[in-house]
């Protein structure tokens, strides 16, 4: 159940679009991972991401060479295979930074992938039947684990609107949107409304770890990412 907030600039004369972005990682703090780094040096060089131990995939991957960040978020799935069947979501941001989007049908749980270059963005989501595409349009949007933009995420409902309102466009767009995420994590981490969380009264046993803002054009990949003081807490 992780939250991304990500601002896709209009098209410039030169072609130029660009996207600034927040996404907020959660996860169960059992889980072992290793920060934002090179951590797939042969079969992926060039990329770096946040690494998951157990399966060795990414949440989030960024090859500063074709200037491509992916960012992968869990949902809901009507899969019909056997556990021992599903495949590990983990290849699924490395691939894309890499040129290998992925098709459908997959043997996987369900996802929302976003995808963004210099020149676009987008979201492929796969609910265990069929693979969609959704493009990420000019302005503010908010996916988590639904569809963009959508009401019925009670955290985008509540949150959009603020986002909205502090367009990622002016010199200081990080922490204008740091300072909302704190102002965020005022309402309890169990709270449906919640983006700092925590999702084990709902029955999951992760939280939020961690948040990284990214700027993504022609000029490169910025990105940074900042840990919780404690899971599921602002501090």
């Amino acid at each position: 159940m992780c939250t991304v907030v990500i601002d896709v600039a209009e098209q410039a004369t030169n072609g130029t679009i660009g996207s600034r972005l927040l996404a907020v990682r959660d996860e169960d703090p059992e889980r072992a991972w290793d920060s934002l780094g090179p951590w797939w040096p042969e079969q992926y060089p060039g990329v770096i991401g946040i690494r998951d131990r157990r399966a060795g995939g990414a949440w989030l991957a960024v090859d500063r060479t074709t200037h491509r960040l992916a960012v992968l978020l869990n949902r809901a799935d009507v899969l019909g295979l056997p556990e021992d069947q599903v495949r590990s979501r983990g290849s699924l941001a490395l691939e894309s930074v890499a040129g290998r989007s992925p098709a459908g049908p997959l043997p996987m749980h369900g996802f929302n992938l976003l995808e963004v270059s210099p020149d676009a963005a987008r979201v492929l989501s796969w609910d265990g039947q069929e693979l969609t595409e959704t493009p990420v349009p000019h302005g503010v949007h908010m996916i988590a684990h639904d569809g963009l933009d959508d009401p019925a995420t009670a955290r985008i409902a509540r949150w959009l609107p603020e986002f909205r309102a502090r367009a990622a466009r002016a010199d200081d767009w990080e922490q204008r949107w740091i300072d909302l995420l704190a102002a965020s994590a005022e309402l309890d981490p169990t709270d449906d409304a919640a983006i700092i969380r925590d999702n084990r009264p709902h029955g999951y046993p992760t939280q939020s770890l961690l948040y990284c803002v990214a700027d993504i054009g022609d000029h490169g990949v910025e990105i940074t990412e900042s840990n919780l003081t404690a899971p599921g807490h602002w501090g």
